[in-house]
């Protein structure tokens, strides 16, 4: 039985009439609105690519010929074929005190390269964290300009193998369980990297400004990224202006919040060395510029899972008004917040835990340690990242609950899946 196309549709009369509604043709939103949404989003959208055009660095610059940290070291690939026990008195290598233990003796040979056969030796002391065992695949650096016997030095392990296999198991399951949704997901994530590797941090190096440079790289990853995964409607519409606004008080509060606290952004030897080798970047705006980078992969969980949320409580209650969507859509949001919050200060803890572990066995107060500037960094980071999360909640379920209850005449199911049929016929 079906309702004439004039009857509007009453769930009451029907009540199983939702069931049609997950894969009809049903327009969430009028098509007025839609345009309204594409108004904002289009140039948006056009002001992003042609920022990207314009910053495009075409390559990461050319490397300080004198930087003597061995970034321009060529490197090959080595095989352990022996390791001994020695004493450390007969091979000259100096312990700290209050360390026991022999050192070992690693004979490396040279697999790849000009000089692929050659074998030299490399000591381990008791005390260092990477050890060796033969048939171990290494990374050696070849300093040309050394003598012979100090030309090859192990600067790392070769861990491609087990590197590759996880990512597989990732892909896989990724894909197992999202299907064509994960492996767009994928094709995604592979975006991302590419914005990262391609434009953002080349053109960082550049000179240009890195706040601008983030804006621009992580709008176009949010975009893409969104959209491909999503789909190009309303409801992928809705969490792209939620994400942005939240981005916008992310970034304000943040340029706020670290001049205020006269935060440089020199608090590690990375960034030293980075700011010695490209005394043009901006250190300040590169800490903002990665607060907000790492505040968008979780602010896009959280805009699409409110906007889907909003979303399923309307077709769930056709008849529902905006304010009993927010209401409904807040109670979903407040769970998330808690859960967001608690998983954005343990990502920054877990990533800060050897400088956690420092200040634990310091002889400064409390109140010293937490407001020193390598704290007060990552408080600052955290807080302000928490802050943006929080905000996105109402916005967005706002946002969402405003669009999908933007229509006042609804179309009918039945008529709209009549409508439907006649086009195919057509």
């Amino acid at each position: 039985m079906t309702a004439p196309d004039d009857t509007p549709f009453d769930p009451k009369a029907h009540p199983h009439g939702h069931t049609h509604q997950h894969g009809g043709p049903v327009a969430p939103v009028s098509a007025h609105l839609r345009r309204v949404i594409a108004a904002v989003l289009i140039p948006f959208a056009a002001v992003m690519v042609a920022g990207l055009v314009l910053l495009w660095p075409g390559g990461a610059p050319e490397q300080h010929e004198h930087t003597g940290v061995g970034f321009d070291q060529q490197h090959e690939r080595a095989r352990v074929t022996e390791v001994t026990e020695v004493r450390c008195e007969d091979v000259g290598v100096q312990v700290q005190q209050g360390v026991e233990g022999p050192c070992e003796q690693a004979t490396v040979e040279v697999t790849s390269g000009p000089h692929a056969g050659r074998t030299f030796t490399e000591m381990v002391p008791p005390d260092a964290t990477q050890r060796y065992s033969e048939g171990q695949t290494v990374i050696v650096a070849y300093a040309p300009d050394a003598p012979q016997e100090l030309q090859y030095s192990v600067t790392d392990v070769d861990r491609k193998v087990p590197m590759l296999l996880l990512a597989t198991v990732f892909a896989l399951a990724v894909v197992a369980v999202g299907r064509l949704r994960g492996l767009l997901a994928l094709v995604g994530l592979t975006v991302s990297f590419a914005v990262l590797t391609l434009f953002i941090l080349p053109a960082i190096l550049h000179g240009s400004n890195p706040l601008v440079v983030a804006v621009i790289g992580g709008s176009v990853i949010m975009l893409v990224t969104l959209y491909l995964v999503h789909g190009v409607n309303a409801r992928t519409s809705v969490a792209v202006l939620g994400t942005l606004i939240s981005l916008v008080l992310i970034g304000v509060m943040g340029s706020l919040f670290i001049g205020w606290a006269h935060l440089t952004g020199n608090t590690d030897d990375q960034t030293g060395l980075v700011h010695s080798l490209y005394p043009n970047i901006e250190i300040r705006g590169l800490l903002l510029a990665g607060i907000l980078i790492g505040s968008l992969g979780v602010l896009d969980d959280v805009t699409v899972t409110q906007t889907s949320a909003v979303w399923e409580l309307k077709q769930a209650e056709p008849g529902a008004s905006w304010p009993k969507l927010y209401r409904a859509g807040m109670r979903i949001g407040r769970d998330h917040i808690a859960s967001v919050v608690n998983t954005l200060v343990l990502a920054y803890a877990g990533a800060a835990l050897p400088l956690l572990l420092l200040f634990t066995i310091a002889q400064s107060s409390v109140g010293t340690v937490a407001f020193s500037e390598l704290v007060a960094e990552e408080i600052v980071r955290t807080l302000i990242g928490s802050v943006g999360l929080v905000a996105s909640v109402p916005v967005t379920t706002l946002l969402a609950a405003l669009v999908v209850s933007a229509d006042r005449h609804p179309v009918p199911v039945a008529a709209a899946t009549s409508r439907h049929r006649r086009r195919r016929k057509r």
